[in-house]
């Protein structure tokens, strides 16, 4: 008889066998691939974005969904929590850009060695290729977990660390979300976010702007009355299928949720590569340069206002010649250039699969978790954490925040809920 038996061995699961194993308590971890943190090692780049050190109202502002929930468990364990446990654990953490904390090694394998190695200190037995079949409950409580070649193993408390389904190479398969209704549990529908989105445009059937990335551009999407949902300033790219790129993942759920209404409808995406002027200051401005070199051609007298991909791509668009003299250019044509500059507009028709996304939106609704403890409000001794539950971030450090956040205070309450009953 095990006290807690934590299922999962990603960000959310390592941290709660570790608080679990922390007072003490007998700790089994299970996972049915062979290595224990294949998402974590693969981690920003390779280097791992463990958390953000922006603060809490920040942090939430960047979890779009259900990020709200996080206020609970972060008045217990929160960002400057985690960087203070990894350094305590001997990998000193360095700030990047927007916060973003990174092992100052760069090697994401320190962070689950030293994972790891506390589990090892603690005492965590663990059990890799070992497939859960089923969760074991009566009326009231969990009883433990039945295995796929039928073993059964009785725990007092159990957490469901299994990650959504997203990124599947690393074992994130969906192995949770039956478990989870099994106990009373409400799933919320399952969707792709922080990923890639799809287009049937002429040009990118083409593959005529594959590899174009554009810097710092405002991406918008747009609902079918043309307001504006969402804007993100950030890197872009083309690609063979559509768009990709840093600010194209951040809007991607937005486009998912505005198919889910508009009855999967194509959805209007703007771009904006001037976000620090508006329409009528580019038009001065194109004005003010062609003015400058009247004996230039266009293509190079306009050539630093943005990628030259972009500009010849925009000549051929609006019809115009990219050899054509400056002081030839005429007026209204400026200002059809200044307005795509601005806000160029492009269909597209959905994301790549949710095996293809970076993070799984949806999930075990969080009305039915207790936010301070992660306990379930439908089973006792059942508790979940990472990203089953129906919370997602954008990319930056947000997700694994949650998931270490919401994995230690799973893995705490457990091992306490597991010694209470030891005493009953």
């Amino acid at each position: 008889m095990y006290d807690v038996i934590i299922i999962g061995g990603g960000p959310s699961g390592l941290m709660a066998s570790i608080a679990a194993a922390e007072p003490g308590s007998r700790v089994l971890l299970l996972d049915k691939g062979r290595k224990l943190g294949n998402k974590l090692a693969i981690s920003g780049g390779g280097r791992c974005n463990v958390t953000n050190r922006l603060s809490a109202e920040e942090i939430v502002k960047h979890i779009p969904g259900n990020g709200r929930f996080l206020y609970g468990p972060f008045s217990v364990f929160n960002n400057e929590d985690i960087i203070a446990f990894f350094e305590g654990l001997g990998v000193p953490l360095k700030e990047e850009d927007h916060g973003r904390m990174f092992p100052v090694s760069n090697k994401a394998k320190d962070v689950v060695n030293a994972l790891l190695s506390e589990m090892d200190r603690l005492g965590v037995e663990i059990r890799t290729e070992t497939k859960v079949k089923k969760l074991l409950m009566d009326e009231s409580q969990v009883l433990g977990v039945r295995l796929t070649d039928g073993e059964e193993l009785r725990a007092k408390s159990v957490v469901v660390a299994v990650g959504g389904k997203a990124v599947p190479h690393t074992g994130s398969t969906g192995d949770g979300y039956p478990w989870a209704e099994q106990a009373g549990h409400t799933v919320t529908e399952l969707y792709p976010t922080e990923v890639p989105l799809l287009s049937d445009e002429p040009f990118i059937r083409s593959k005529e702007l594959q590899g174009l990335a554009l810097r710092d551009a405002a991406v918008s999407v747009l609902n079918a009355k043309g307001k504006t949902l969402v804007t993100h300033r950030m890197d872009m790219l083309f690609t063979h299928f559509g768009l990709s790129g840093p600010a194209i993942l951040r809007c991607s759920q937005y486009v998912v949720k505005e198919r889910m209404k508009n009855g999967n409808q194509p959805v209007t995406v703007k771009i904006d590569v001037l976000p620090d002027v508006n329409e009528e200051q580019a038009f001065q401005q194109l004005t003010a340069i062609l003015k400058d070199d009247p004996k230039k051609a266009l293509k190079n007298a306009l050539k630093g206002v943005a990628p030259e991909r972009w500009l010849l791509f925009l000549f051929e668009q609006l019809g115009m010649d990219a050899n054509e003299t400056a002081n030839t250019f005429a007026a209204d044509k400026i200002r059809k250039l200044a307005s795509c500059l601005k806000a160029f507009q492009m269909t597209v028709n959905g994301t790549q699969p949710i095996e293809k996304a970076f993070v799984t939106g949806g999930g075990v609704s969080v009305k039915e978790i207790e936010p301070k403890t992660m306990a379930s409000r439908k089973k006792e001794g059942l508790y979940f954490c990472g990203e089953i539950l129906d919370i997602h971030g954008y990319t930056g450090g947000y997700n694994i925040t949650s998931a270490l956040v919401t994995g230690r205070l799973a893995g705490k309450n457990a091992s306490e809920y597991a010694a209470a009953e030891s005493i009953d």
